[in-house]
């Protein structure tokens, strides 16, 4: 018995091309012209309430950095006192500015009671 036959064939639907239509770029846009936001850095600032472990985690979990660019951020906080862990629009700096502050104490050492702290400004 030839197995094609007592197959049942599915029917694809046809389904029509839409026509390719291009804007004509020639012509002044009708839509308002939105500024652009300027930039923030996202600062974090040293402590010697935090661990490097926790600085590492805590960047890798907030900004999902791996761990050789989280690393060296937490040795430029440590060597400088502050370091940019960010640069993008206003909201999202605000955002990452409270995850950092929201991150809560690390848990290796028993006289961290909160967050580590961080700040936001205008990139120059």
């Amino acid at each position: 018995m030839n197995s094609m036959r007592t197959r049942q064939r599915l029917k694809q639907p046809t389904v029509a091309a839409a026509p390719l239509v291009m804007p004509d770029i020639t012509k002044p846009s009708i839509l308002p012209q939105t500024e652009h936001e300027p930039p923030y850095h996202v600062i974090l600032h040293d402590d010697d309430t935090h661990t490097y472990d926790y600085v590492i985690e805590m960047l890798c979990a907030v900004f999902g950095y791996d761990f050789p660019v989280a690393y060296q951020m937490a040795c430029t906080v440590d060597e400088y006192g502050r370091v940019v862990v960010a640069t993008c629009h206003k909201e999202l700096a605000e955002l990452r500015v409270e995850q950092i502050e929201t991150y809560g104490p690390d848990p290796k050492l028993p006289e961290s009671k909160g967050s580590m702290r961080a700040t936001m400004e205008p990139a120059e």
